[in-house]
């Protein structure tokens, strides 16, 4: 216990203690955070996906241990809560870096431009989304989640535009260029939801594979899991040098479930300081639409709304 000072306040022995023990209560919240943003997405299953999804966000957390810290007026509680923001400054400011800083390629005349979008089923605004994409420059164009009505609409919607088609399950592909080597994709998941194909650039063939993963539901993630292992030991097997991957993976990334496939596969950073969210479209949380690239350079890459897609479109510029 400890004695009041004169008047009812504590003495300066009393606030030492109580200062004491704030610290050390921030010292133990910043090294669990800290332990959390570095290994909290290598926990498999759901509760992995769901550390992935949150991570970038718990570095909220930071300032407001800072401000605590600062009130404990103790340096050592400062400076532990140093180690979670460079954790967190280490897994997320290289992804935050603009292309434009780290690469100095400019767009050519020999670039292709490549967009994805999920439509969300139902909204009705496929050829919207459709017509918008292409507006935007993309010459090759992703759709995902596509139904029946959907894919009639996008279909007519880029008819003039976009002649060579193929569209899967509800997946589908549009190209000013000719789509040669196309092929259906179940990635074990039993029925099809994503595709294989080659674009006929003029300067070459360039692969093109687009997924739409499929859902992720806590305790109910097996066939996401399944269809991004199934892909990600496929896409080393390609022949082409030029790859490109895109699409709805209902994965962040910084989701383990992604990992072997960013092992083979690099996606570039956005044009702006950004984390490239994409879902959902009003407030974006989380990076789950993405365009992964081998043997390509990135001049551009950016997100966008376009229709009424809970998703936000992706949209990337290679020099080939």
């Amino acid at each position: 216990m400890y004695r009041a000072a004169p008047g009812g306040d504590p003495t300066p022995s009393a606030t030492h203690a109580s200062r004491r023990t704030r610290s050390r209560a921030v010292a133990v919240a910043a090294l669990l955070l800290a332990v959390l943003l570095a290994f909290g997405s290598l926990v498999p299953g759901s509760v992995g996906t769901g550390f992935a999804t949150i991570l970038p966000w718990l570095g909220l957390l930071i300032p407001v241990l800072l401000l605590i810290a600062l009130l404990t007026r103790r340096r050592r509680a400062w400076l532990i809560v140093v180690v979670p923001l460079l954790v967190w400054a280490v897994a997320f400011v290289p992804t935050l870096v603009p292309l434009g800083w780290i690469s100095s390629a400019a767009a050519s005349e020999n670039s292709l431009t490549v967009a994805s979008q999920n439509v969300h089923a139902g909204s009705g605004s496929a050829a919207t989304s459709a017509t918008t994409l292409a507006d935007e420059g993309a010459q090759v164009i992703a759709l995902e989640e596509l139904d029946a009505d959907a894919r009639v609409a996008a279909a007519s919607a880029l008819a003039d535009s976009h002649p060579y088609s193929y569209t899967v399950g509800t997946v589908g592909l549009w190209s000013v260029y000719p789509i040669v080597n196309e092929q259906p994709l179940d990635l074990g998941l039993g029925w099809k939801r994503a595709l294989a194909t080659d674009i006929d650039t003029p300067q070459g063939l360039v692969s093109v594979y687009v997924i739409h993963a499929a859902s992720f539901r806590p305790g109910e993630q097996t066939d996401r899991d399944t269809m991004l292992a199934e892909l990600a030991g496929i896409v080393p097997n390609d022949e082409n040098d030029r790859v490109i991957v895109l699409g709805d993976f209902n994965a962040t990334s910084s989701d383990i479930a992604l990992a072997p496939l960013q092992a083979e596969l690099s996606e570039p950073n956005q044009s702006d300081a950004s984390l490239g969210f994409t879902w959902p479209a009003n407030f974006p949380i989380g990076r789950i639409d993405h365009i992964f690239q081998r043997g390509l350079e990135a001049t551009s890459l950016r997100t966008f709304k376009s229709g009424s897609s809970d998703h936000l479109a992706v949209l990337a510029t290679f020099n080939l």
